[in-house]
């Protein structure tokens, strides 16, 4: 079984070739023209994915040795992400899948990126807890199978990795400055300044827009002393707090419930201090920790020809007029609840009943 998957929901251009669950062949291009807007812009974002994608299909399927008559599906992400991006790949791959007649399968980017462990070749087992962390999202996540999703809290207002970006960008670190200023950090005291741990009113919600106001007020009161006096201990200091306060509300999550493995998921997850950490409390509840390697967990292909080529085994397609949504959940469930430490109810996304009720709500 043989699915090609696209992936162009933001500022990644990838294409991967899944052979019955196996990765044999993946392209990627990162779109560094972003770095002088401090942030990704969309225009550009979906023209550069429109200059690279025929390309870097026809360097998959050649490296490969196959045509694209030998394929049993096309994945794409079509949600969540921008727009105009994820419109440049899903257009793409029903044409595809038009000229060709071959399956079209429509993934959506949390699901993938919670599986990235299987694009790596490793299995989950079930249930999973599932940290996403990532420029866009921060969610936690009980995973009861292939499909079946509870959420069990998410930010109220940032993502952990636009905070990273934002204060980076208070640090004079290039976007996206995630990785630098986890880099700097390393060479910093994490003691020297306290940041902000928020206590939120449910248990695994999250909140990192009062750790960004923290920093820039820092960041202010420093002016004027030499950066090379504080720089590194503020960056430090900050992803103490922020690290800290996924790693308190997955610990919680974790005693509150019983798991059979933990998954980070999401660019975030390529965090040395958070992988290190989890692992500890991983360790301290005795199950296993699956940590995609560093190119999975950013956007990539490979995770989207997985999930296509799980659904296309499982007998799921897609119609061709399915849309894009940039707004795509992975669990849609109200926290709101009485029994907050539980979450919402669990959302088999793959069902028909869910899907009439996503086209109901949309």
């Amino acid at each position: 079984m043989k699915v090609l998957g696209i992936e162009t929901s933001c500022d990644e251009t990838g294409v991967a070739l899944v052979i019955d669950g196996a990765v044999v062949e993946q392209r990627v291009a990162t779109q560094v023209e972003h770095a002088e807007w401090g942030g990704v812009v969309p225009e550009i974002a979906s023209r550069l994915h429109q200059r690279a994608l025929a390309k870097m299909t026809q360097d998959v399927m050649q490296a490969a040795g196959l045509g694209h008559s030998d394929l049993d599906g096309i994945a794409a992400t079509h949600g969540p992400g921008l727009i105009g991006a994820l419109l440049v790949g899903v257009s793409f791959a029903k044409g595809l899948a038009v000229a060709h007649r071959i399956p079209f399968i429509g993934v959506n980017h949390l699901e993938a990126h919670i599986f990235s462990p299987h694009a790596a070749g490793e299995v989950l087992p079930m249930p999973a807890l599932a940290l996403l962390v990532s420029g866009g999202h921060t969610e936690l996540f009980r995973v009861n199978g292939f499909g079946r999703y509870q959420l069990l809290g998410a930010t109220l207002d940032d993502a952990v990795g636009e905070a990273f970006d934002k204060v980076g960008g208070l640090l004079e670190i290039e976007y996206p400055a995630g990785a630098a200023l986890s880099r700097l950090a390393a060479s910093g005291d994490p003691q020297r300044f306290t940041l902000p741990v928020p206590r939120t009113e449910q248990p695994f919600q999250f909140s990192f827009s009062g750790l960004k106001t923290a920093a820039l007020r820092l960041v202010q009161s420093l002016e004027g002393k030499p950066p090379q006096t504080w720089r590194a201990d503020l960056a430090a200091s900050f992803q103490e707090a922020a690290v800290t306060q996924l790693i308190v509300r997955l610990d919680r999550a974790l005693e509150n419930e019983w798991y059979r493995s933990v998954v980070l998921a999401g660019g975030v997850a390529a965090n040395q201090l958070l992988r290190k950490r989890a692992e500890q409390i991983a360790a301290r509840h005795d199950i296993p920790l699956f940590r995609p390697p560093l190119q999975l967990c950013t956007d990539n292909a490979e995770m989207i020809a997985w999930v296509g080529w799980k659904r296309l085994t499982d007998g799921c397609t897609d119609p061709l007029d399915l849309e894009a949504d940039p707004n795509l959940s992975l669990a849609w469930d109200d926290l709101s609840g009485t029994d907050h430490s539980r979450g919402g109810i669990e959302i088999d996304i793959h069902s028909r009943a869910v899907k009439k009720k996503r086209g109901a709500t949309s």
